[in-house]
């Protein structure tokens, strides 16, 4: 498994998931809220619809760890509750991307991920 770097990275999605989820639930935050919002940063991938470089970089923005983590950390130091709420749900679903293979976009192909190449029948795959 050590020399094997995507179960490695899928075992480090895997936990931060999970301690997301704990935590989460620990500070008795809204799961309706975290159902409503867990797939809000996908909208960014209608960048697509103008061309595959936008997209990406759309994509790319919103699915990085930067931004939720720089939410939360404000959040913290003004004592913003709401807003370490939305950076756990953010942070819960860049990692669940990740966990199935969903990784930052090319600028080539969407399915262009640094994690792999998509291939056609993935989702039919995880369905079966």
């Amino acid at each position: 498994m050590l020399t094997r770097p995507a179960v490695l990275l899928r075992s480090e999605e895997a936990a931060l998931l999970a301690t997301i989820v704990v935590i989460y639930q620990h500070l008795h935050y809204s799961w309706l809220l975290f159902a409503i919002l867990f797939f809000i940063p996908d909208l960014f991938m209608l960048g697509y619809a103008l061309n595959v470089r936008l997209g990406a970089a759309m994509y790319n923005l919103v699915h990085t760890l930067t931004l939720p983590f720089v939410l939360l950390l404000a959040s913290y130091l003004k004592d913003w509750p709401l807003s370490s709420e939305i950076a756990l749900v953010w942070t819960a679903h860049i990692a669940a991307d990740r966990l199935l293979g969903y990784g930052l976009k090319y600028p080539t192909f969407f399915k262009d991920t640094h994690l792999q190449h998509i291939p056609e029948n993935k989702v039919e795959s995880l369905v079966t």
